[in-house]
């Protein structure tokens, strides 16, 4: 009998032990399946470290940058990572975030866990200048003016239109995707702001409308940063450049009223509704093209976001923008083509890229026109010498394009090729006639230096269409 009992509580010894490993396991297994989130773990710390609502950090962190923080790059007014920390010669909050946190310039630059807790820090210092004591801190609505200080507006209304569009993204709640595959939540909720001192401020959305385009409103920009002409009398206007903020729709209108910008544009677009302000009457001259001559010939069109996001490139924005282009195009008798629609890229010496390669010119263009015809699916292109064929815009050479009529699929900005006073950045889509492989490999648009520097058209004289 008592081996017996021995023999039963053995077995019962290894039964215990196997379930124990078994759920051991399961448990290692479940840990190990869990996705990683390190941007939603460092809103929840950040926030819990300085008493900020997680909700809103990310709400206010979205609508300044989509939660990317570009690589550490700055934004066209100095603003750093995913709650675009300022550096410029009138805003601090990247420093004053380095002397709270303890965090170097480095860091708070290029690091999203610890840009997030810079920015959770400034806005805390923002809550203690209003006086907001541990119970209103928990009340995510009475941050109202705490948010407005943060976005360093150059003026009530704009500050009023900055914390609008951040509780705007608070109420309608996040999910906001990010580059590593990570998704970040905020749930959609009521919420009711106190606005304080900013209950008396001009709402900017629904100032006067504009004199050039009633569609939009009306806010001045420094007029340090254009100048002041009798278009078209004095110059003619017949183009139409589009740019790409690289900031949010209140910080752009900031920025272009400050007067150490020395860059504006006619127009600002929103990316969440269409939303269009005026900045520079169109009889001005913006300082928008890098360029004078294209300055003084052009309308210059921001669109609220940054080049390497789609995401900020929304229906409503492309309707919106499309609809004043063409409204310009009409009252100036501008064609609505490609040659006088252009990106910033497109314009003679431009050092920037904009509106990049996530800007779908078919879709915006069908706007403008209100066509609905698809773009070629080949361009048939004359190349005046053999080109060499690459894996990737300036890669590895794969193959040759021979002389003569070819075709192409579509075109990218790329390494600039240049031979002399000849050069292009344009690169081409086609199909090689030697080489290995020879699908879908990659040329210069040099080759095409019938149409001149920087450009890239097909025989008829038409843009080739953005890969």
């Amino acid at each position: 009998m008592q081996l017996t009992r021995m023999r039963m509580s053995c077995r019962l010894t290894v039964i215990l032990s196997a379930t124990l490993t078994i759920l051991l396991g399961a448990l290692g297994q479940s840990a190990s399946a869990a996705p990683a989130a390190p941007l939603t773990d460092a809103f929840a710390r950040a926030a819990t470290a300085y008493d900020v609502p997680r909700d809103l950090l990310v709400a206010l962190a979205y609508a300044e940058t989509h939660l990317d923080g570009h690589d550490g790059r700055p934004s066209a007014s100095g603003g750093y990572g995913v709650m675009h920390l300022v550096s410029n010669p009138t805003t601090h909050a990247l420093e004053q975030a380095a002397k709270i946190t303890g965090k170097s310039l480095t860091a708070l630059r290029t690091d999203d866990a610890a840009n997030i807790l810079g920015g959770a820090a400034v806005l805390r210092a923002h809550a203690d200048e209003f006086g907001l004591d541990a119970a209103a801190r928990k009340d995510a609505g009475r941050w109202y003016e705490a948010v407005a200080g943060y976005g360093n507006a150059s003026s009530p209304e704009v500050a009023r239109l900055y914390a609008d569009t951040v509780y705007d993204f608070l109420g309608r709640g996040v999910q906001a995707p990010v580059r590593s595959g990570e998704v970040v939540t905020v749930r959609p909720r009521e919420i009711r702001p106190d606005l304080g001192g900013y209950a008396r401020t001009p709402d900017l959305n629904a100032q006067v409308a504009s004199a050039d385009y009633p569609s939009a409103s009306w806010v001045a920009a420094s007029s340090s940063n254009y100048t002041v002409a009798g278009r078209p009398s004095t110059y003619a206007i017949d183009r139409v450049v589009i740019h790409v903020t690289q900031g949010s729709y209140a910080g752009t209108i900031s920025w272009f009223q400050n007067p150490a910008a020395q860059v504006t544009a006619h127009y600002v677009v929103r990316s969440s509704d269409g939303a269009v302000t005026q900045m520079v009457r169109e009889k001005d001259v913006a300082w928008h093209a890098g360029n004078w001559s294209y300055n003084t010939r052009s309308i210059g069109i921001e669109h609220e976001g940054y080049v390497s996001d789609a995401s900020w490139f929304t229906d409503a924005m492309y309707r919106a923008s499309a609809a004043l282009t063409r409204n310009i195009c009409d009252r100036y008798g501008i064609p609505k083509d490609r040659a006088h629609i252009i990106g910033h890229v497109e314009v003679p010496g431009a050092d920037h890229t904009d509106p990049g390669s996530y800007w779908d010119w078919t879709k915006y263009m069908q706007y403008v026109t209100g066509g609905t015809t698809p773009p070629p699916a080949k361009y048939w292109v004359d190349t005046f010498a053999a080109a060499p064929g690459h894996s990737s815009p300036g890669g590895t050479q794969t193959g040759t394009l021979n002389q003569g009529t070819n075709y192409v699929y579509c075109r990218t900005w790329g390494p600039n090729v240049q031979v002399g006073a000849d050069y292009n950045h344009w690169w081409l889509k086609t199909d090689l006639d030697s080489g290995s492989p020879w699908q879908n490999q990659w040329v210069s648009a040099y080759y095409l230096a019938r149409w001149g520097n920087d450009v890239a058209k097909d025989n008829s004289g038409n843009d080739i269409r953005n890969c």
